[in-house]
């Protein structure tokens, strides 16, 4: 069972899932943010990845509002490190994570699945509260204490593979395990489909290729 973005990180993390030898159920939650163009880029990632099923939820997050990324509120650009881990940053939707894990889930038990991946990362995100991993392991505790599953003693296993791992090394691991970079999509701001390229996302992410020293296959309207 994946949660999968459409983003870099979901996708490596679909990929090592696949290596590990599960069948991939992709959930995918469309909450009506302002970059949904990842959404359509996790239908194409599934397909890629040969998915065994692909479930795209809505949940309207705009309704609950309070960030950037629902919100008419401007998107951040070109941030420094140091700026970026300084204070939660506007990006950050509140409850976002709670609320797709506790849908993951739901519909993990509903497949029989034991085992969830979550791409989350604590070191480009560290500013983010829900990608903690004092938060997963409480909400894996949530999940054995509060579902069916848990109850029967097999509980909901929540894999976190690239949560201390920098965004070069996620990068050199996604292409040992033929990860479609060119699918995936990071940025919180853009054009269509074209990355901003100053966005804080995206700026981590062309920095990790860069230091991974390989060329990024996507277009940024400012590189």
């Amino acid at each position: 069972m994946i949660l999968a973005s459409g983003g870099l990180d979901s996708t490596v993390t679909a990929a090592v899932a696949r290596r590990d030898g599960y069948a991939l159920h992709f959930l995918t939650i469309a909450y009506q943010q302002r970059h949904a163009v990842e959404v359509e880029r996790s239908r194409q990632v599934a397909t890629a990845l040969g998915a065994h099923q692909h479930v795209v939820m809505n949940v309207d997050l705009r309704a609950i509002g309070g960030s950037a990324l629902t919100d008419d509120i401007s998107v951040p650009k070109q941030r420094t490190e140091s700026e970026r881990n300084q204070e939660v940053p506007v990006t950050y939707v509140p409850g976002r994570n709670l609320i797709f894990l506790s849908l993951a889930a739901a519909y993990a038990e509903t497949l029989g699945a034991s085992i969830l991946y979550f791409g989350a990362n604590v070191i480009d995100y560290a500013g983010y509260p829900d990608c903690r991993p004092g938060f997963i392991k409480a909400v894996e505790t949530a999940l054995h204490e509060g579902t069916k599953a848990g109850m029967q003693g097999k509980g909901i296993e929540i894999r976190t593979p690239l949560l201390r791992m920098t965004k070069a090394e996620i990068i050199r691991l996604g292409l040992t395990l033929n990860v479609p970079f060119h699918l995936t999509h990071s940025c919180y701001d853009p054009t269509g489909p074209i990355a901003c390229g100053q966005c804080d996302s995206c700026l981590i992410r062309k920095r990790g290729f860069a230091e991974a020293g390989v060329v990024d296959p996507i277009q940024y309207a400012v590189c």
